[in-house]
C-alpha cells in the first residue's frame, strides 16, 4: 500500500488537534473546512471585504506547521493583536489570507495553495465550497436565523436547533471532492456540531462522494455538549445526524473514556454544558481510548469567539489514528 491519503472534515480547534496528530504519521493530509463563520476577527474581515471567512482555514494551516522547524510560521498564523484601535482582536493569519484572497480575485482555494507554498507546509487546506455562504439555523420552534455567530448567543433559554443549511445553496468544491475521492481514511470531527461539522456536510454533492468512496470513515465524537447547539444530545444523537447527512454508516467511532478532572466538569457545568453521554455501548464500531488534554485551555483576552476549555490531546489521538491506519493496511494486505 502506498502512502495513505487522509482527509479531515470540520473546522476550528477540533480539526487543529487531528491535523497535529496526523503530521507525525506517514500519511498525506488534506483537510476540508467549513466556510460559514461570521463571528470574531473572521466576521469583521468578512464584513469589510466580502470574501469567504478564513478563521478555521488559518487554524488548519497553522496546524500543518512543524512545531520545531516552523515554529515562527505557526506563531505568525496564530498571532492576535492586543492593541491598536483598528487591529485589536484581529488575527494576523486572517489578515494574510484575506490579502491573498484579494490578490487572487477572491479565489480562496488558490489563496490557500499560495500560503501552503510560501510557508512550505506539507498538506492541503481546502474550503468545502468556493462560494461565499452564510449559515441558516432552523429551530425546533419553527423560527430561523442567518449567521453562525448567533449559535454563540446563549440567552436565558437557548432554543433547540432542528437543522442547518447554507445560503446561497452551495456545491462541493471540486478540489475537496477530488481529495475525498482519493482518500484512504476520512475523519469527521471533532468540532462544533452545527457550526463546523454539519456546515461542512450539508453542501450539495457530499452524499454522492460518500456513496462512492472506498475510504474508511471515522467519526471522532465531541467531548462536551454545547448549550446553544447540542444540549442534551448523546453520542448516538450526534452519530445519527452525521450518518443521515452523509447517507451511510461510518466504519469506526472514537470515544474518549478518560476521566475528566472535576475542575473542568465544574467549569462547563456553570455554563450548563456536560460530557457527551456514551450510549453506544453495544456498537462494535466504537473504539474507546483516553483522548483528552487534562488541563484547561485559556484563550486570549482579545479573542471574542467561543473556545472550548477541554481539547483532544494530539499525542493520544495520534496513537488512536495509528491503530486505525494499521487496520486499513491490514485490510489492504488481505484483499
Amino acid at each position: 500500500m502506498s502512502t495513505p491519503q487522509t482527509v479531515t472534515m470540520g473546522g476550528g480547534t477540533g480539526t487543529f488537534a487531528v491535523i497535529s496528530a496526523l503530521k507525525k504519521l506517514p500519511v498525506k493530509i488534506s483537510t476540508v473546512i467549513a466556510v460559514s463563520d461570521s463571528g470574531g476577527s473572521t466576521g469583521r474581515i468578512r464584513d469589510e471585504f466580502g470574501f469567504p471567512p478564513v478563521g478555521d482555514l488559518r487554524q488548519s494551516l497553522a496546524a500543518l506547521a512543524e512545531p520545531e522547524s516552523q515554529e515562527w510560521i505557526r506563531k505568525i498564523l496564530l498571532y492576535r493583536f492586543d492593541k491598536g484601535e483598528g487591529l485589536r482582536g484581529h488575527n494576523l493569519g486572517n489578515l494574510i489570507l484575506t490579502a491573498l484572497q484579494d490578490m487572487t480575485e477572491g479565489d480562496t482555494t488558490r489563496a490557500l495553495e499560495i500560503a501552503e507554498s510560501v510557508f512550505d507546509l506539507q498538506g492541503k487546506v481546502i474550503p468545502v465550497t468556493a462560494e461565499n455562504v452564510e449559515l441558516v439555523i432552523y429551530y425546533a420552534n419553527g423560527t430561523k436565523v442567518v449567521g453562525e455567530h448567533i449559535l454563540d448567543e446563549t440567552g436565558d433559554n437557548p432554543k433547540k436547533v432542528a437543522r442547518i443549511e447554507l445560503t446561497p445553496a452551495a456545491t462541493l468544491n471540486s478540489v475537496a471532492a477530488d481529495a475525498l475521492a482519493k482518500a484512504n481514511l476520512i475523519i469527521i470531527g471533532p468540532g462544533d456540531y452545527y457550526a463546523s461539522l454539519m456546515a461542512t456536510l450539508v453542501v450539495e454533492g457530499i452524499s454522492e462522494v460518500f456513496a462512492k468512496t472506498q475510504a474508511k470513515i471515522v467519526y471522532i465524537t465531541n467531548l462536551m455538549t454545547r448549550r446553544t447547539q447540542t444540549h442534551g444530545m448523546t453520542a448516538a444523537d450526534h452519530l445519527r445526524g452525521i450518518e443521515n447527512q452523509i447517507g451511510r454508516k461510518v466504519d469506526r467511532i472514537l470515544i474518549n473514556n478518560e476521566f475528566i478532572p472535576e475542575e473542568i466538569i465544574n467549569a462547563y457545568a456553570a455554563e450548563d454544558e456536560y460530557p457527551v453521554v456514551d450510549d453506544l455501548t453495544s456498537d462494535e464500531r466504537v473504539l474507546r481510548l483516553p483522548l483528552i488534554r487534562t488541563t484547561i485551555v485559556q484563550k486570549a483576552a482579545e479573542d471574542t469567539a467561543y473556545r472550548s476549555l477541554l481539547r483532544h490531546d494530539e499525542d493520544k489521538l495520534r496513537a488512536a489514528l495509528q491503530q486505525l491506519l494499521s487496520e486499513i493496511k491490514e485490510s489492504h494486505g488481505n484483499s
